[in-house]
């Protein structure tokens, strides 16, 4: 039930109303009869009421459309403030509230929805890749293979070495499948998800990666879980490919009844505006998906930067 209050336009007319009668009062009890000085200085103080007064009102509406300018929709669970007195102000405010309420609550079911159909997309791709495109490949090392055994010495050698990048290319697919769909996600749980993605990425570049990670944690969603590793995922690589870094620290632990990520490098920095580039902000849109918090920042301690999520804990992933 909205709540009864005066009115702005009355709050502002009955002031004025105020001010004209008394203005006219006063000329009436003491005509200016031509003195000009007298009418200038009554219209100076009918204008100063007047301005004070409707300062008053306005100001309250002026601070509330600049709290709304300042909202930043990748930035969830902001809110105006709504103080004073019951007022048009504040039912704007309520509902401008209400409002971001219901766009938070629709943005969030749209994301879960954007993430699962995203990876039934990349799970079907990954498949492709690992079934059909790695068999067919297969497939056609084993026929150079079987070429080169009955031809002479220096086309067999060369038929081998196609063979050889054939059988590379083969690695390549299943390396893609992997990063595509993370297998051990979906059969392991995500501890030994995010111990598998740590030790390839340490195999494959030869950075050390230090891993502290917490298996008593809170339960997630599936979604939940999905979303921890694709940010840890993301902020590996963005920092392999863009900070330069010696080391790497891989966190996972619980924080009451959420689970905290830490994703931490000791590179070159965090030198541009959060969510600038196109990996961040997908990072951001994943957090978004699940009511989850994410941060990015440099490190307080040393050079280089800290990805944080804080993820609510809920029902256990299927």
């Amino acid at each position: 039930m909205t709540p009864r209050y005066i009115g702005l336009l009355w709050r502002i007319f009955v002031p004025n109303a105020a001010v004209l009668a008394v203005a006219c009062v006063v000329l009436t009890v003491e005509p200016a009869n031509g003195r000009i000085a007298v009418l200038a200085s009554g219209l100076i103080v009918m204008l100063a009421i007047n301005l004070l007064l409707l300062r008053r009102a306005v100001t309250p509406l002026v601070r509330l459309t600049a709290l709304m300018r300042d909202i930043d929709p990748m930035k969830p669970g902001q809110r105006a403030p709504v103080t004073g007195p019951p007022s048009e102000v504040t039912v704007l405010g309520e509902t401008f509230n209400d409002m971001l309420d219901r766009l938070e609550d629709e943005r969030s079911a749209s994301g879960r929805r954007a993430l699962v159909e995203l990876e039934a997309e990349r799970r079907r791709i990954a498949g492709e890749l690992h079934d059909q495109l790695g068999q067919s490949l297969t497939a056609i090392a084993l026929h150079l293979d079987r070429v080169a055994a009955v031809t002479d010495t220096a086309t067999g050698q060369q038929l081998r070495g196609v063979r050889d990048d054939v059988l590379l290319t083969v690695e390549d697919a299943r390396e893609m499948a992997r990063r595509l769909r993370p297998e051990a996600l979906d059969t392991l749980g995500l501890v030994a998800a995010l111990t598998n993605l740590a030790e390839r990425l340490a195999h494959h570049t030869g950075l050390t990666i230090r891993r502290d990670l917490e298996r008593n944690l809170p339960p997630l969603t599936w979604e939940s879980e999905l979303v921890v590793y694709r940010v840890a995922q993301e902020s590996m690589t963005n920092a392999l490919r863009h900070a330069k870094p010696y080391a790497l620290e891989l966190t996972l632990r619980s924080c009451g009844t959420s689970v905290e990520l830490l994703v931490r490098d000791d590179g070159e920095g965090f030198d541009g505006a959060p969510g600038a580039g196109t990996g961040i902000r997908s990072m951001r849109e994943r957090a978004i998906a699940v009511q989850a918090d994410l941060e990015i920042v440099p490190r307080g301690d040393t050079q280089g930067t800290q990805v944080r999520l804080v993820v609510p804990g809920g029902r256990p992933a299927p």
